[in-house]
């Protein structure tokens, strides 16, 4: 219920001390006084009676600087300045009438607000049917991942009303109007994608699970920097942001990155669950949020699956991102590791042409810098899929340029994961030393172990040299590495192969029709695929999965497939190709 003097607000507010006329939250400072005509505007007939005060405060707020109000609960921000609800980066469409619904809530989120407050305040006191208030209800409880059932966030409490029962940060963001207001001092951002992992916010209450917490963002801080791709600040500047309200835009100025992570952990009943949202502290776009929950059972081995999950759901959404930046730039004075980004969005197509520009653009990466490691191997990866893929027009070439490439990278730096997986590859496909070629593979996952490219890369390796179960267990790895990879059906598909080596050929057709529905003009699931069906006596869909195959490359053969090198671990699935009908 309303308050002493009739105001729908938490006791906290300003009205009861000064009639909304000393600080609220910060907004206002100690002794403002609003003017008289304002006042009767709070009281007055206005639409919605809970966002008066922030009207009158408006003005104020704006004049030094400071943003009104967003709240943060999982990995949804409530922007009541520009009224919107985000979820990570994409903005959840609400009516009007729902979101003035949970704005009530959420600012009243610390009491039961009863039926009657909530059509006063967003009906404006009229006439509202059971009915329609719990359809409004519903409405707004789909907007943020609940449901009546679950009641997860907000919460009906029989014949008392409604409440508003997630865990909410409050965030301002200060504005500079005038850009000299800003510091000087802060640093450039690196030519590079740049990072901060903030301390994430204990929200279990038990302050000694702190540990817990400060852990886990260490091991992320960690697994991030093991990526040299990224710069990632240290764990001891971060922190210094523990325990403050913080303005991600500040942070990323003061800190001089491109990127903010930022998040909460909650530990109770016997789970953990942790949210996290990563933000682009230059503009303030969400770009990726989630949250994953665990059982709690060991503490440590625990730790270590939410990191692996939450870097694999980060990486591929930040290097993503990059890229699309990337692209967008002038093409003029590219700098090498621009290049790189477009290359590498270039070999993501896994086309003909899509090869051809990766080679011209790491190429133009390697004029610039000698030394980039990132480009020797884009380049030595475009020249082997040119030949594995069969879009080569003169393999010799293509084979000695894959090996120069390879040898250079791994020259530059020897311990570099990024050398090691492509050399890995290279020496188990076109030198045929697969003892070498396992140490290389090995050596890259122990280097970087949250690394996607490392895993897929030694499940064929690991295929290559003919040990089809722990070439699975290497694609599975790297799966559950980086699960939105956008990759991923090359990791699906290797699995078929293997299967098939396996004679499972039930569950190769199940892998190889799943890196399909991924993506469509996958060659190498197709050619799964086809086999394992000819294997299981299906001609009829086997023969129309290899017609499918040529639609998307006519020049497959079968003296092509065993030409290619590395595919003397491939004798079933030769076999069954030949069943389908591919041509000799």
């Amino acid at each position: 219920m309303p308050g002493r003097y009739g105001c729908p607000f938490q006791p906290r507010c300003a009205v009861r001390r000064a009639r909304c006329g000393v600080s609220w939250d910060g907004v206002f400072s100690t002794g403002t006084r609003v003017p008289r005509d304002r006042r009767a505007r709070l009281t007055g007939s206005l639409h919605f009676p809970h966002l008066q005060l922030i009207l009158a405060m408006s003005s104020e707020a704006k004049a030094k600087g400071i943003r009104i109000l967003r709240y943060l609960f999982e990995e949804y921000a409530f922007d009541t300045d520009r009224r919107e609800l985000h979820r990570g980066a994409d903005v959840v469409s609400v009516a009007p009438q729902v979101f003035d619904l949970l704005d009530y809530l959420i600012r009243n989120r610390e009491r039961v607000v009863t039926k009657d407050e909530l059509i006063n305040a967003v009906w404006t006191g009229r006439s509202v049917s059971d009915a329609a208030l719990t359809t409004r209800l519903n409405v707004a409880r789909s907007a943020i991942g609940d449901s009546g059932e679950e009641q997860r966030l907000i919460k009906t409490l029989p014949r008392k009303g409604f409440r508003f029962v997630g865990q909410v940060r409050e965030a301002r963001e200060a504005a500079h109007p005038n850009p000299g207001d800003a510091p000087e001092s802060a640093p450039p951002l690196p030519d590079k994608p740049s990072i901060a992992v903030l301390p994430f916010e204990n929200m279990s209450g038990d302050p000694e699970q702190e540990y817990f917490v400060d852990g886990m963002v260490e091991e992320i801080i960690t697994a991030l920097s093991r990526f040299k791709w990224l710069f990632v600040i240290a764990r001891n500047s971060s922190f210094t942001f523990k325990g403050k309200a913080v303005d991600v835009k500040e942070v990323g100025r003061r800190l001089g990155v491109r990127y903010v992570l930022e998040g909460s952990v909650r530990k109770s009943a016997g789970k953990v669950r942790i949210a996290g949202q990563l933000i682009d502290a230059v503009t303030g776009a969400h770009i990726w949020a989630d949250r994953f929950e665990r059982d709690l059972t060991d503490v440590f081995a625990l730790q270590d699956e939410l990191t692996v999950a939450v870097v694999g759901a980060i990486q591929p959404r930040l290097l993503t991102t990059e890229i699309a930046l990337a692209t967008r730039r002038p093409p003029e004075n590219p700098t090498a590791h621009d290049l790189c980004l477009r290359a590498r969005q270039k070999s993501l197509l896994r086309s003909r042409e899509g090869f051809a520009e990766a080679l011209q653009l790491a190429h133009r990466a390697l004029a610039l810098d000698p030394r980039s490691i990132f480009a020797a191997e884009l380049a030595a990866g475009a020249h082997l899929n040119n030949v594995n893929l069969d879009f080569s027009t003169d393999r010799q070439f293509d084979r000695s340029e894959a090996i120069r490439l390879a040898r250079l990278a791994l020259s530059l730096d020897e311990n570099d994961y990024r050398a090691l997986t492509t050399a890995g590859l290279v020496t188990a496909f076109f030198i045929g030393d697969h003892e070498t070629a396992i140490d290389y593979s090995d050596r890259a996952v122990a280097t970087n172990p949250n690394y996607f490219g490392a895993w897929a890369c030694r499940g064929w390796v690991y295929q290559v040299a003919g040990r089809y179960e722990e070439a699975i267990l290497s694609f599975e790895r790297g799966i559950r590495v980086s699960p939105l990879d956008p990759v991923l059906h090359t990791n699906l598909a290797g699995i078929g192969y293997a299967l098939i080596e396996l004679r499972r050929f039930d569950e190769a057709v199940a892998v190889s029709k799943k890196a399909l529905r991924q993506n469509s003009s996958d060659g190498v699931a197709f050619r799964g695929l086809a086999s394992a069906l000819a294997h299981l006596g299906r001609d009829a869909e086997a023969r129309e999965a290899a017609a499918r195959l040529l639609e998307i490359d006519p020049a497959c053969t079968i003296s092509g497939q065993i030409s290619r090198g590395g595919q003397t671990c491939f004798k079933l699935l030769i076999e069954g190709l030949r069943k389908a009908g591919l041509p000799e």
